[in-house]
């Protein structure tokens, strides 16, 4: 089963892609922080990350690129997905190693079509 960690201090956000994964047979974990969701990518190897940017104490950007600059974390793909919808936003994410960019509202359609792109 494919596991998914979304890391967001939504629990709003964090529970509507939950139900969303949930219902498509995902296995889905989630932090509340990016600090706790490094450390959980670290110990549970998800298949792939949902990356909120906007967080406080450590943001999705900061997260994303010790993710993808650590070793043992570095084949884990990072979807960001946030408010910002700027194209140096999205530029910045991609610099940072993010594999796609999402802004939020994220249709179901969208986030499972990012999702099946970067495990394929």
């Amino acid at each position: 089963m494919t596991c998914v960690l979304i890391i967001d201090d939504s629990p709003t956000e964090s529970y509507a892609y939950e139900m969303m994964l949930k219902k498509k047979g995902y296995e889905v974990i989630t932090a509340a922080n990016g600090v706790d969701g490094v450390s959980m990518a670290k110990n549970r190897q998800p298949d792939v990350i949902l990356m909120d940017v906007v967080m406080p104490g450590l943001n999705g950007f900061q997260a994303t690129r010790q993710l993808t600059k650590a070793q043992d974390t570095s084949h884990i793909p990072v979807i960001m997905i946030s408010t910002k919808d700027q194209e140096t936003d999205r530029v910045w994410g991609q610099r940072q190693g993010a594999s796609e960019y999402l802004v939020k509202p994220v249709a179901q359609s969208a986030l499972l079509t990012a999702i099946d792109k970067v495990l394929n």
